[in-house]
């Protein structure tokens, strides 16, 4: 049988393609007032130890899509988690052995819906607060600052909380994530006239239960009017 030269080099190509090509996840939460994201340990490896992203390898036959679902679920426990892409990082000099390009992803979770539970090539994986992240393995530092600031922008142009606030919330509460969120303080009676204008909150004839100060009315997202403004956008500047 002659060999096909061609098809060999194909599967020299495909295969060197594979190994250079990663996935890397940034995981937004917010939990009493802070904007936190997870990160794992890495338990194998060149950088066994450190802290970085979840993230890894593409298998041969799957979709980027597909590779960050299933490596988040892997090294964290997160399933069913609606995953934005947001750009490609490929820096010559990123990863210490060779060239690597990696595709980031990110998403905004409720903290208090998913149990995390390190799994996979991880050893452990924890929330850190966005103002208090160690030092990070290869370019993840740089991989989260440009999700961050993404999402600085988004929250001008697009509703935001509706996947990090629990469904009853207050307007402090909605402020507080606004302002982790952009890293800037606001004045309370602004936010509030800018924000019910908007008519995007339902407020409910409830109030918070068991706090030691005087207790604030609850709110809920309008969810029709929520779909409307992220499908069409606005201009929210503060």
């Amino acid at each position: 049988m002659v060999k096909n030269v061609a098809d060999d080099s194909a599967l020299k190509s495909e295969q060197t393609a594979m190994n250079a090509i990663t996935i890397d996840c940034v995981i937004f939460g917010f939990d009493k007032g802070s904007l936190e994201v997870l990160l794992v340990q890495h338990g194998e490896g060149i950088s066994k130890g450190k802290w970085g992203l979840p993230g890894g390898w593409i298998y041969k036959k799957e979709s980027t899509d597909d590779a960050a679902h299933r490596l988040l679920n892997e090294l964290t426990g997160l399933d069913n988690i609606y995953l934005e892409q947001l750009k490609a990082f490929g820096d010559p000099d990123r990863f210490p052995l060779r060239r690597v390009i990696t595709i980031g992803y990110y998403a905004l979770v409720k903290r208090e819906d998913y149990n995390i539970k390190a799994g996979f090539t991880a050893s452990d994986a924890q929330w850190y607060k966005i103002n208090n992240i160690p030092d990070l393995i290869y370019d993840h530092n740089e991989i989260l600052a440009y999700s961050l600031k993404n999402l600085q922008n988004r929250v001008r142009q697009a509703p935001i909380g509706f996947n990090l606030l629990p469904e009853k919330f207050t307007l402090l509460q909605l402020m507080h994530l606004y302002e982790e969120i952009l890293g800037i303080e606001m004045d309370k009676s602004n936010f509030r006239r800018k924000i019910l204008h908007m008519k995007l909150l339902v407020a409910l004839d409830e109030k918070q239960q068991d706090v030691s100060h005087r207790a604030a009315q609850l709110y809920k997202f309008d969810e029709a009017i929520y779909k409307k403004l992220t499908e069409k956008g606005f201009n929210f500047e503060f």
